[in-house]
C-alpha cells in the first residue's frame, strides 16, 4: 500500500517545476512581491502569513485525490495518514488557506477521532488562545467546525473491537479535551464570537456538538430554490457526561450577552441555534432561556402604554429571534405574549412587511390552544387589508391554523368568500376555485364592470399561483369542503388537464381527489374522461394521475385503464408516460385482463384493512 504515499510525494517533487497561471489560488502572480520563496510567506503590513505555492499544489492533488475514493479501507487509513503527516507542523497556515481548508475539511471525516483531536490541538496551540484567530478566519473557520462535526463518531468508536476500552477512552478523551478547550476559548470571548460573520458558525456548531444533534454540513455555495427554505434535519448522537455541563456554561456565557440579540442579525442567529438545540435536547434548559430573553426584550424602555416587542417585531433582527420564540414556546408563554402585548395589534402587525413573519409563527404555534380563537377573532377583521398588501402567507396560515384546531373553519370560508366577492349572490359561490388559487376577486377575474353583476362569462382557468394553492390544499382539510368540490366539478374538462399540468395546480387537484369519498371521487374523474393520456404523458400530470391511482376503486382504475390502453406506443416512447405505463400493469391489462383484476382488488383489500387500522 506504500505507493499511494509514493505517488502524492512524487507529484510534490514535479509540482515546483510547473508554471503556474496567474491568479492560480488567488494568488494573483504576487509571489515575487510578497517575498516568501518558500515554506510560509509575508502579506502586507499585518505580516499575515500564508501556505506557500509549494504546499497549496500539493493540498489541491490531495483533494483530488480524496475525490476519488478509496477501494481498501487500508489504504485510505494509510493516505489519511500520510498527508496529516504533511499537516503536521503547519495545520493552522494549511487551515486558513481556500485550498487547504477544502481538502482538510474532506479528510477530517476520514481521520480517527485521535487523529482530529491532534489537529485541533495544533490549531487551538498549548492554551487554546489561537482557536479565536482560526475560528474567525473565512477559511479556518470551516476546518474547525468539521473538526467539531467529527465528535458524534464518538459512541462509533468506541464500540470498535480493534482497540481496548482504555485506548478508546484516551482518544476520545483527546478530542474531547479539545472540544471543551474551544468551548472556553469561546465563552472567553464571547462577544466577539457570535458578532462575528465567520466565528458565529462556529459557535453555532458548537452548540449543536455539546447538546448531541447535528445537521447537514454547511456548504460554501449557496442552496438552490428548492433547498434554501427547508428546515435541516437533525441527526442525534450521545455525547460525553462533560458536554451536558459545559452546555449549561456556555449558554449562561451567551445570556450575559443577550443584548446583542436583538441588535446583530448574526448574533440573533446564534442564540436562534441555542434555543433550537435546548428545545430539542435540553427542554427544561430551552425554558429557561425563553423565560430570561423574554424578560430581557419586554423590560426594554418605550413608550408610555406600549410594548416593546411592537418595536422588536418591526426590526429585522430582533424579528427573527423572536419568530424562535414563538415557535419554541409553551401554552403559557403564548398566552402572556398575546394578552399583554400583541392584543388589539395583531392586523397592523400582519401589515407590516416584517412583522408579519413573526404573526404567521404565533398563529401556527397557537392552532393547538384556545389562544387562537382570540387570534383568529382579531385577525379576521383585516383580512382584506392583510390580501390587499400581499401578505398571503398570514391568510394561508390562518386557514391551514383553522383545519389543524378544527375551530373556525366555517367563518373563515364565509370571510374568504366575501373578500373575494363571491359571497352575494350564491351563484357566485361555484366561482370560489379559480378566484382562491389566482388569488383575484370576482370583477377582476371575470372581467366584470359591477359588483352586483351576477353574469359569468367563461373564463380559462389562469394564472394558478403559489400562495392561491397553498390556501386551497389548507382549505381542503376542512371539514366541510362541498364549495371547493362543486366549483372544481364546474370546471371545464380543459381546465382541470391546465389544474393538473401546472406546478402549484397539481397540488390543488391531486388535494381534492385524494381526499373525496370513492362517490365523490367518480364525480371528479368523470369530468377528466377523455384527458388521461395527455395527463400521463405531463410531467406533473403523471404525478398526480398516479396519486389518483393511489386512492382509487378497483372500477375507477379499470375505467382509467380503459382509456389509456388503446395508447400503448404513444405511453411507452414518453418519458413520463412509460412510467405510468409499467406503474398501472397496463400490458397485463390487455393482456391478462382476469389476473389484473384479482391483483387489484387484493391490492385495494389490503388498502382497506390498513385503512381501517389507521382510524
Amino acid at each position: 500500500m506504500m505507493h499511494k504515499k509514493v505517488e502524492v510525494r512524487s507529484q510534490r517533487k514535479g509540482a515546483g517545476k510547473k508554471r503556474r497561471h496567474p491568479g492560480e489560488d488567488g494568488e494573483r502572480g504576487e509571489r515575487k512581491k510578497r517575498g516568501g520563496e518558500g515554506g510560509e510567506r509575508v502579506q502586507g503590513d499585518d505580516a499575515k502569513k500564508r501556505l506557500d505555492a509549494f504546499s497549496v499544489g500539493y493540498f489541491r492533488r490531495v483533494g483530488e485525490r480524496l475525490g476519488e475514493g478509496f477501494e481498501e479501507n487500508e489504504e485510505k487509513a494509510m493516505f489519511v495518514e500520510n498527508v496529516l503527516t504533511e499537516v503536521k507542523g503547519k495545520a493552522t497556515l494549511v487551515a486558513m488557506d481556500r485550498t487547504g481548508s477544502v481538502t482538510l475539511q474532506q479528510l477530517l471525516p476520514l481521520a480517527s477521532p485521535d487523529q482530529v483531536g491532534e489537529v485541533m490541538a495544533e490549531l487551538g496551540g498549548e492554551s487554546g488562545s489561537e482557536f479565536t484567530a482560526v475560528s474567525c478566519d473565512r477559511c479556518g473557520g470551516h476546518v474547525v467546525e468539521s473538526a467539531l462535526r467529527q465528535m458524534s463518531r464518538w459512541m462509533e468508536s468506541q464500540k470498535e473491537p480493534s482497540a481496548t476500552t482504555e485506548e478508546e477512552e484516551e482518544v476520545c478523551g483527546a478530542l474531547e479535551a479539545r472540544v471543551l478547550s474551544l468551548s472556553q476559548v469561546v465563552r472567553d470571548n464571547s462577544a466577539e464570537f457570535i458578532k462575528h460573520i465567520h466565528g458565529s458558525h462556529v459557535i453555532r456548531t458548537l452548540l449543536h456538538v455539546l447538546a448531541g444533534c447535528l445537521g447537514p454540513p454547511r456548504l460554501e455555495t449557496r442552496p438552490g430554490a428548492k433547498e434554501r427554505n427547508v428546515v435541516p434535519q437533525l441527526t442525534d448522537f450521545e455525547t460525553p457526561t462533560s458536554f451536558w455541563y459545559e452546555l449549561k456554561s456556555l449558554t449562561e456565557t451567551l445570556m450575559n450577552n443577550v443584548s446583542l440579540s436583538v441588535t446583530d442579525a448574526v448574533a440573533s442567529a446564534v442564540f436562534q441555534t441555542m434555543l433550537t438545540v435546548c428545545h430539542r435536547k435540553r427542554p427544561k434548559l430551552c425554558r429557561q432561556l425563553l423565560k430570561h430573553i423574554m424578560e430581557y426584550l419586554t423590560s426594554r424602555s418605550a413608550a408610555p402604554g406600549v410594548s416593546p416587542l411592537l418595536v422588536f417585531l418591526k426590526d429585522q433582527a430582533s424579528s427573527r429571534l423572536i419568530e424562535t420564540i414563538v415557535q419554541l414556546s409553551h401554552k403559557s408563554l403564548l398566552r402572556d405574549l398575546y394578552k399583554n402585548h400583541l392584543k388589539g395589534h395583531l392586523v397592523n402587525l400582519a401589515l407590516h412587511p416584517i412583522a408579519n413573519f413573526p404573526i404567521q409563527r404565533l398563529i401556527a404555534a397557537s392552532a393547538k390552544y384556545k389562544v387562537f380563537l382570540r387570534l383568529f377573532d382579531e385577525l379576521i377583521q383585516g383580512v382584506e387589508a392583510i390580501l390587499a398588501a400581499g401578505h398571503m402567507g398570514v391568510i394561508v396560515q390562518l386557514a391551514e391554523s383553522c383545519a389543524e384546531s378544527r375551530e373556525k373553519q366555517e367563518e373563515m370560508m364565509q370571510c374568504l368568500l366575501q373578500a373575494f366577492h363571491c359571497a352575494e349572490p350564491s351563484s357566485r359561490h361555484i366561482s370560489c376555485l379559480p378566484l382562491f388559487m389566482s388569488l383575484l376577486t370576482y370583477e377582476v377575474y371575470y372581467h366584470s364592470d359591477t359588483a352586483e353583476s351576477s353574469i359569468q362569462t367563461e373564463v380559462p382557468l389562469t394564472s394558478i399561483c403559489y400562495h392561491g394553492s397553498r390556501l386551497v390544499q389548507a382549505l381542503v382539510k376542512f371539514k366541510e369542503r362541498s364549495l371547493l368540490l362543486s366549483s372544481l366539478r364546474s370546471l371545464t374538462p380543459a381546465d382541470i388537464l391546465t389544474l393538473a399540468s401546472d406546478p402549484a395546480g397539481s397540488h390543488v387537484l391531486q388535494a381534492l381527489i385524494t381526499t373525496s369519498s370513492d362517490k365523490g371521487r367518480g364525480k371528479i374523474l368523470k369530468r377528466l374522461e377523455g384527458q388521461y393520456v395527455q395527463m400521463a404523458c405531463s410531467r406533473l400530470g403523471s404525478r398526480v394521475l398516479e396519486a389518483v391511482w393511489n386512492s382509487a376503486s378497483v372500477s375507477q382504475r379499470q375505467n382509467i385503464a380503459q382509456e389509456l390502453a388503446p395508447s400503448e406506443t404513444q405511453l411507452r416512447s414518453d418519458q413520463f408516460g412509460r412510467h405510468v405505463w409499467a406503474k398501472f400493469a397496463l400490458s397485463h391489462f390487455i393482456h391478462r385482463r382476469a389476473h389484473w383484476l384479482e391483483i387489484q382488488t387484493g391490492g385495494s383489500k389490503k388498502r382497506k384493512i390498513f385503512s381501517d387500522i389507521l382510524e
